[in-house]
């Protein structure tokens, strides 16, 4: 059997070339997060955070392609959804008014879609905020305001 010494390769133990490729991962791999660190501002003192301030490009948005910007995306479509499923049981349950607008009180509604979701009143103030629903007041409670008039606008 040779002996193994000068540039001979031992079978199952890593050469100079291996040990060198992998000390340079493992410093890449150090610079990276020491970098990542440094934009984190929960890392302690060394943090050097980037602020933005108001009418700068990305101000109030998360940063992209992360995932905090696709959970807002995935709240954002899934709230979509329930104005939607509001509307629907809107036009089914309610009646057409004078103007032919179709109406509910927010007592019937809120018996209606109760079963559906417990966010009933957040999903209202969505559907107001984008022009599809009218009603008088800021909030609506249940049980005071069982007999407001939740207007359809579509």
């Amino acid at each position: 059997m040779e002996e193994s010494g000068g540039n001979h390769k031992v079978p199952g133990r890593p050469g100079q070339h291996g040990s060198g490729r992998l000390r340079q991962t493992w410093q890449k791999w150090a610079d990276d997060h020491r970098e990542s660190q440094r934009h984190n501002p929960f890392s302690g003192s060394h943090a050097v955070t980037l602020r933005l301030h108001r009418g700068e490009e990305g101000y109030g948005h998360p940063k992209e392609g992360s995932k905090t910007e696709q959970r807002g995306k995935d709240a954002h479509t899934l709230v979509g959804k329930e104005v939607e499923e509001l509307l629907y049981i809107i036009r089914k349950n309610g009646e057409a008014g004078t103007d032919g607008n179709i109406c509910i009180t927010f007592g019937k509604l809120f018996d209606a879609y109760v079963t559906i979701s417990n966010k009933v009143v957040g999903i209202l103030l969505r559907a107001r905020k984008h022009g599809l629903v009218h009603f008088d007041g800021e909030m609506l409670w249940q049980g005071r305001d069982d007999s407001a008039l939740i207007t359809l606008l579509e």
